[in-house]
């Protein structure tokens, strides 16, 4: 069976008055009544419906439901609170609607437990704090108050494959076809022929009428077919590899984390006022050129964003400079540092405090 994470977020107020009316409005928000519970001093209520099982064991139950029995971070804060007859409130809900509960409690005033636990007598924010379980609904209050964000950046890698891409198949076979060719031949013939002769007898006549046999053969010449095979073509197959450059061409996604300063005092200010000084700069400075602040913006935001990364604090610009260099070029591989590195310098002494005049070169 999947597990589902379970939240608690609780807020102390000053009355009963501001908790019921936060109670109210979140039960008009979708959150179950079930789900909201309102403690004043030694009096334990749950919004609308007493005794619910959920919560036996009063107050000191609830605290070791929610914060655990060993946690010594926020517990005592709360404790003192109470104690002290200000009105807690939490509500369960799930981690999808953590910040909407958070919304409604901060627009009632919560008090800051953590300075209130110091005297200060005051509310020195309106933050409602977050309590976040584990992964399991067995626990439903730990402590741990922290967020993590994955920074997620992708790699190209471009490999190779083999592809059949065609190719030549060679056939061999024995073919018979008809030919002809033209001999003279010789045959022979005996003919006997008689003549009739009247003459005298000669001596040598009697000699040849002796008993005589003669005898003639006749000779032909026939065709005499024979075959001679004989090589007349060799046909080779072979492959001639040939190799090639190809420029592979994509786009890879990062994950980019903006940290901004809400404590009061901060040198940033507030995101819209330091957008305007941005453009102020801009037009002082790039407005002749004939460009426009949208190109430059980004220049502006990453020096004013790495100014307040952990990996630079405390180092000035010029030591920093070529790790900006190349990391802006991964990010903006069609921007030129030259041109924009006035604008980076600025936004990141708009954080450091520093004034340079660099930061205004062009």
């Amino acid at each position: 069976m999947p597990t589902r994470t379970q939240s608690t977020v609780v807020a102390v107020f000053r009355d009963t008055s501001d908790a019921q009316a936060a109670a109210e409005e979140l039960e008009a928000s979708g959150f179950s009544e079930d789900e909201i519970y309102v403690n004043s001093g030694d009096r334990t209520e749950i919004a609308r419906e007493e005794g619910s099982s959920r919560h036996e064991g009063g107050i000191t139950g609830w605290f070791k439901r929610v914060f655990g029995s060993d946690d010594e971070s926020d517990r005592p804060y709360y404790e003192n609170a109470v104690s002290s007859g200000h009105v807690m409130l939490s509500v369960d809900t799930n981690e999808e609607n953590v910040d909407a509960a958070a919304d409604i409690l901060n627009r009632y005033s919560p008090l800051d437990v953590h300075r209130e636990g110091e005297g200060s007598g005051s509310a020195a924010t309106t933050n409602a704090d977050t309590t976040v379980s584990g992964a399991t609904t067995t626990r439903t209050g730990e402590t741990d108050q922290s967020r993590a964000i994955p920074v997620v950046e992708e790699d190209l890698r471009v490999g190779k494959r083999t592809v059949l891409r065609g190719g030549v198949r060679v056939y061999s076979r024995v073919v018979e076809q008809p030919v002809e060719e033209t001999v003279n031949l010789q045959e022979e013939r005996v003919r006997v022929e008689r003549q009739p002769v009247n003459r005298p007898v000669k001596e040598s006549d009697f000699r040849t009428g002796r008993d005589e046999v003669i005898e003639v053969e006749e000779y032909a010449e026939e065709p005499v077919v024979s075959k001679e095979a004989r090589v007349v073509e060799e046909v080779r197959v072979n492959k001639e590899a040939t190799q090639r450059k190809e420029t592979v061409r994509d786009k890879v996604r990062r994950t980019e984390v903006e940290v901004e300063n809400l404590g009061e005092g901060s040198a940033k200010g507030s995101r819209s006022d330091i957008d305007d000084d941005f453009r102020s700069h801009f037009t002082n400075y790039y407005g002749t050129t004939g460009d426009t602040y949208e190109n430059y913006a980004p220049a502006y935001r990453y020096g004013y964003d790495m100014a307040s990364d952990p990996r630079y604090q405390g180092r000035g610009f010029n030591e920093v400079e070529s790790d900006l260099r190349t990391d802006y070029a991964r990010r903006y591989p069609n921007s030129t540092w030259e041109r924009i590195k006035g604008s980076v310098r600025y936004g990141w002494d708009k954080v450091t405090g520093r004034s340079s005049s660099a930061s205004t070169s062009r």
